[in-house]
């Protein structure tokens, strides 16, 4: 067996060298650097014809999903902060390399204008919109709640719920049958860290919200869904985690190392997938082999 079909040898395993960022965090300066999926991804045209929108799509998981949606056949609109446009322009560049329309859309989804003309631009530059992943997010570690300053726990929530609520909403009107919500949630929404606990929290309500927002939409044929990620290596590591955690970071999962953002993008795909029209109010977990129920 190669090391490219060992999954315990096929990326970089810990320890990794510190190498602390400021949020929101580059990919282009982490060492190793992500794996997106752009060589390793293969495509099939399970979602041609297909327009998504993406939040947090600079970097992290949000861009394994675009490279992997664009190179499945799918135009993408893609959301991401001001200070990431370097990251969302090489994200960008790959996807109309694959042939695919790309729009870019900066912007805070703190903001609940800017979370509804998302949907809104992305309706006027594509005429419609067939799957939607919420998946921006922000987290910061700290070692009591007391630590916490009130104005980090209200953009945790702003970011990671909020947005999620005003996106969604909306963008239901104008999602027909078919139509997919993938949102990311979190292996700490079943195994909350005392170092996370707004991060926790928020993932907790994401997976909460899948189940019930699936409930009441299934008769309307549009699927809503969550995936579940354990240690994955992106920016957010680098921008949020003490260096002492990143040194040894994704050596709890039973492979041993952190995952990369392109061993995601299958599940989103098999998400947003026709194929998959039996699939909803589901929590699909990406974690390496951890124990989380």
């Amino acid at each position: 067996m190669s090391d490219q079909q060992n999954p315990v040898t096929r990326y970089p395993q810990p320890p990794f060298t510190p190498q602390p960022q400021s949020f929101p965090g580059l990919s282009a300066k982490m060492t190793p650097e992500p794996d997106y999926g752009e060589r390793s991804y293969k495509g099939s045209g399970k979602l041609s014809g297909k327009v998504a929108l993406i939040t947090g799509a600079d970097s992290g998981i949000g861009r394994a999903v675009a490279v992997a949606y664009a190179l499945e056949g799918a135009d993408l609109a893609l959301s991401f902060l001001e200070e990431e446009s370097e990251d969302a322009e090489a994200a960008a560049r790959f996807v109309r390399e694959t042939g695919r329309r790309v729009l870019l859309l900066p912007g805070d989804i703190a903001d609940p204008a800017v979370c509804r003309s998302l949907v809104e631009k992305t309706l006027a530059e594509f005429g419609r919109l067939d799957i939607l992943v919420n998946n921006a997010a922000f987290q910061q570690t700290h070692q009591s709640l007391e630590e916490i300053p009130d104005e980090e726990w209200r953009r945790t929530f702003d970011v990671n719920i909020h947005a999620m609520f005003y996106i969604t909403k909306t963008a239901l009107p104008h999602l027909k049958p078919g139509s997919s919500v993938i949102n990311t949630s979190s292996v700490n929404s079943k195994h909350p860290m005392p170092s996370l606990i707004p991060y926790s929290a928020t993932k907790a309500s994401i997976a909460n919200f899948t189940i019930s927002l699936a409930q009441g939409v299934a008769e309307k044929g549009i699927r809503v869904n969550a995936v579940l990620p354990g240690p994955i290596w992106t920016p957010f590591i680098v921008t949020g985690m003490e260096p002492e955690q990143q040194k040894s970071f994704g050596s709890q999962a039973p492979i041993g190392r952190p995952g990369q953002p392109a061993e995601l993008a299958g599940a989103y795909v098999y998400l947003a997938s026709d194929e998959n029209s039996y699939t909803t109010g589901a929590l699909l977990p990406v974690h390496g082999g951890m124990a989380i129920y």
